[in-house]
């Protein structure tokens, strides 16, 4: 399952990586002078938890050692931001060598403050070109001003899942490419049951999983910053088109109060209690591991992916969709930070390394020789996520120096928009602009 971009999962732990921010000093030429090839333990601290993920990584690691064999590697998983947080500023033996993390919205953050070693000159040394190895987008939000500090390690993709079955009953024949075909899909597919409904064709609130502010603005290729750095919510117009189609679907699917209710019966995310397995909801914004977890629910129909609908006035660019993913990276304070790079390189960069990973785990591939690889293994629905992290127009919430606080700024507004407390929307998001631009100065 993907652990990336989640605003309110990461949203506790943002405060932690503030800490860390001030905490480390980057001090990284002293500690980049180790033999690669002498023997050496490397601590790798990461956080998946599930059985499969955790063998799946331990698996990467043993065929890595296989290469290795005078680079040991100690594996610590479940290790969260705030874990890592605790150990980098303890520092010690103990300290992580290699960190994984999910939260991809804080990388301005680990490179701004010097927390993760600058890996450009890793690259260079290795023959490594980075812009023929990783997708654009994927690089985008794992480096900032320049300062290489992590790398993509797998990603996710943001589209759509629908229960064909359903859509079969109610005659539609296909998935809705744009935001009216949506709009009018989810109202046909929408079963009433007295004051609550029996199915509802999708669930439009932002408090739905995955259907975050974040993931439907970039449908309308917003511009998060402008030239000269500041916050752009208010000047581009993407934003308050967006926030408005959303306000429009809340009220034509029964209105903010109805489906929250309705939502508030909603098993967990990760669990086989999820809605859409349920047949509660007909289409669901989803990554590419949705799918996968349905048909291990055992769900009773049959189930189809496709990418987001796109405004109606941007037809043409059917297909992109939002990109995230898990990034990888060497503690500035580790005393082996070449061999740390083999171990960073191996699994970040190795076509063979990433397509094992990303079959053991669902999540798509990070480089572009592992999306073409033949021993990828790709089913109809799992394609669906590749072609959106190829499409030129996919993109990603930019790295910032306070890492994904502007994102919760924004995501915090877009929850007030909905319920319907914003009685300016231009103004609300100047003030949002204002905020954001504050934060940032702050970080930096």
């Amino acid at each position: 399952m993907p652990r990336t971009g989640r605003l309110t999962a990461a949203a506790a732990t943002l405060a932690a990586l503030s800490v860390l921010a001030t905490a480390c000093t980057g001090q990284s030429a002293p500690s980049s002078a180790d033999d690669p090839k002498a023997d050496v333990t490397l601590n790798f601290w990461h956080g998946w938890s599930a059985p499969g993920e955790v063998k799946a990584i331990e698996e990467n690691v043993a065929r890595f050692r296989a290469a290795h064999p005078n680079i040991k590697v100690s594996i610590t998983g479940n290790m969260t931001d705030d874990k890592i947080n605790q150990a980098l500023r303890a520092g010690g033996d103990k300290a992580p060598d290699v960190v994984s993390s999910f939260t991809t919205d804080s990388v301005g953050k680990f490179c701004n403050s010097g927390a993760f070693t600058d890996l450009n000159p890793f690259l260079r040394k290795s023959g490594v070109d980075k812009e023929k190895v990783f997708l654009k987008t994927l690089l985008e939000y794992t480096q900032f001003k320049g300062n290489q500090c992590t790398l993509p390690l797998l990603s996710d993709s943001y589209g759509l899942v629908y229960n064909k079955t359903a859509f079969a009953a109610a005659g539609i024949t296909e998935p809705p490419r744009t935001w009216s075909q949506f709009v009018a899909d989810a109202q046909t597919l929408t079963k009433a049951d007295g004051d609550s409904y029996a199915q509802l064709g999708v669930m439009p609130t932002f408090h739905g999983y995955e259907t975050t502010p974040m993931r439907l603005a970039a449908q309308w290729s917003p511009a998060y910053f402008g030239a000269d750095g500041s916050s752009n919510l208010a000047k581009d117009p993407a934003f308050a088109k967006m926030l408005t189609a959303q306000q429009d679907l809340v009220a034509k699917l029964g209105g903010y109060e109805k489906l929250e209710k309705f939502r508030a019966g909603f098993g967990d995310e990760w669990s086989a209690e999820h809605p859409f397995h349920k047949g509660l909801v007909a289409m669901q914004v989803d990554g590419e591991w949705r799918a996968a977890m349905a048909k291990e629910a055992g769900v009773g129909f049959e189930i189809g992916t496709a990418p987001l609908p796109v405004p109606d006035d941007q037809a043409g660019d059917y297909g992109k969709g939002y990109v995230s993913g898990t990034v990888m990276g060497i503690s500035s304070a580790s005393r082996k930070q070449n061999a740390a790079w083999e171990l960073v390189k191996y699994m970040t960069t190795d076509t063979g390394a990433v397509v094992a990973f990303a079959n053991a785990i669902h999540n798509v591939p990070s480089t572009l020789a592992a999306l073409d690889s033949p021993d990828l293994q790709v089913t109809p629905e799992f394609k669906t996520f590749i072609d959106i992290a190829r499409h030129p127009k996919s993109s990603t919430t930019p790295a910032q120096a306070d890492g994904g606080t502007y994102q919760l700024t924004f995501q915090d507004f877009a929850y007030r928009t909905e319920k319907g407390a914003v009685p300016d929307l231009s103004a609300g998001l100047a003030a949002t602009d204002r905020q954001i631009d504050t934060d940032i100065a702050k970080a930096e």
